[in-house]
């Protein structure tokens, strides 16, 4: 079950002037499911995104990097489940090129005007025809309140989807903020088997689109891990449709920009968290505050050190507060004069560890307290600066193990 998270109430979805969402069962993998999913974006929008860095990377990953360097206006952005083509070579590439090729027709576009999207089992051919003959009904089922709807269509071993919406005042309009996210599993991202999508009515400089969304991946999406796998499809994307009205942003150093890039990266966060609280087989959610580096590399090299270790992980699963298996997870982050005698940790509320050592007052009693809770927060003070980083990440239970297991039966 989710930890603390529930499904998006739809009325509490904006949707965003400018943009509109279908949806279809193309039974790419499975038959009635939703599974098929288009955007389609008015003139003038502008798009940018950030992509795996894993080098085996998906084929549509490379389509669309291709199709963003060479400056397409793009006006769709086409999104299948449950067939990820990667790892399917020159034939992987026709196939999510095709897929371009047919939307683009029915839709009075070139094919570099779309950008695919794919999730799901890696290493199998994607049935492009199936996705070919659902694309009539996804564009007859476009519209601007599909948000909801388009959350569920890009889900895998999700089991809720994932929204967040908000609204903010620039230059006396409204302006919406409105994305979806999928992931439970193979979740390290690191960009620059997640994807995210947001998209704004902002009258934002097409310039700014890219620097905002690499700066809004990395407070957000970079700082999730369920189990440390970056995988071959990580994609997050940002639309600006431009629609609000209000004068151009034309720097988000402005009031406008940062009342803008606000609004971008507390949606983004909400998305990430979801993730995480939706982890595969995850009971907990884990906030790991690390304070006192000398730089936010280092804080956060200690950071991913204790979100991805598995013995780490287990404890937390347990609710067993094994404070050795958190202190060595520091000691190996990499920080190579990192001086033990200055660390400072707490569990929540709970100061179990000062100079280095057991806290004289800390109680087991009191760390298993703190376990038990479906949210835990462990802060790190490494007594070298005034740094800080912070990640999120979930327990490693049975099910993570049942459920990968089980994943291409």
């Amino acid at each position: 079950m989710p930890v603390l998270l529930s499904a998006p109430n739809p009325a509490d979805l904006h949707p965003v002037p400018g943009l509109r969402l279908g949806v279809a069962e193309a039974g790419v993998r499975k038959a009635n499911r939703k599974d098929l999913v288009l955007l389609e974006l008015v003139e003038g929008a502008a798009v940018a995104g950030v992509f795996t860095q894993n080098r085996y990377c998906a084929a549509p990953v490379q389509v669309c990097r291709e199709h963003l360097a060479a400056g397409a206006a793009i006006r769709a952005v086409l999104i299948n489940t449950g067939n990820a083509n990667a790892g399917t070579g020159a034939d992987g590439l026709a196939r999510a090129r095709r897929s371009c090729d047919a939307l683009a027709a029915r839709m009075g576009l070139t094919p570099r005007q779309v950008l695919p999207f794919s999730t799901g089992v890696i290493m199998e051919t994607l049935p492009v025809e199936r996705i070919e003959a659902g694309l009539p009904a996804a564009l007859a089922d476009l519209s601007a309140s599909n948000w909801s709807r388009a959350a569920e269509g890009i889900m895998t071993t999700d089991t809720l989807p994932k929204a967040a919406s908000r609204q903010l005042q620039i230059g006396g309009r409204t302006v919406t903020v409105t994305g979806i996210s999928k992931g439970a599993g193979m979740i390290r991202p690191n960009m620059a088997t997640m994807l995210g999508f947001i998209a704004t009515d902002a009258v934002l400089a097409p310039a700014l689109l890219q620097p905002l969304v690499k700066q809004a991946a990395d407070a957000s999406f970079n700082r999730i891990t369920i189990d440390g796998d970056t995988s071959t499809n990580d994609s997050f994307v940002l639309i600006a449709t431009r629609q609000a009205g209000h004068a151009e942003i034309t720097s988000l150093d402005s009031p406008e920009g940062q009342a803008l890039c606000e609004a971008v990266l507390a949606v983004a966060r909400q998305l990430a968290q979801a993730i995480v609280r939706d982890g595969e087989g995850a009971t907990k959610f884990i906030t790991v505050q690390i304070d006192g580096g000398r730089d936010e590399a280092e804080c956060r090299l200690a950071a991913y050190a204790i979100a991805h270790s598995p013995l780490v992980k287990t404890s937390f699963f347990a609710s067993d507060p094994n404070l050795g298996r958190i202190l060595a997870a520091v000691g190996y982050a990499g920080i190579d004069d990192l001086d033990q005698q200055l660390i400072e940790m707490h569990l929540d509320d709970v100061h179990v560890v000062t100079q280095g050592g057991r806290h004289p007052d800390y109680r087991e009693e009191d760390g298993q307290r703190v376990m038990k809770q479906a949210e835990i927060t462990v802060r790190v003070h490494l007594g070298r600066g005034a740094a800080s980083s912070t990640v999120w990440t979930c327990d490693l239970s049975h099910d993570y193990v049942s459920i990968n297991a089980d994943y291409r039966s």
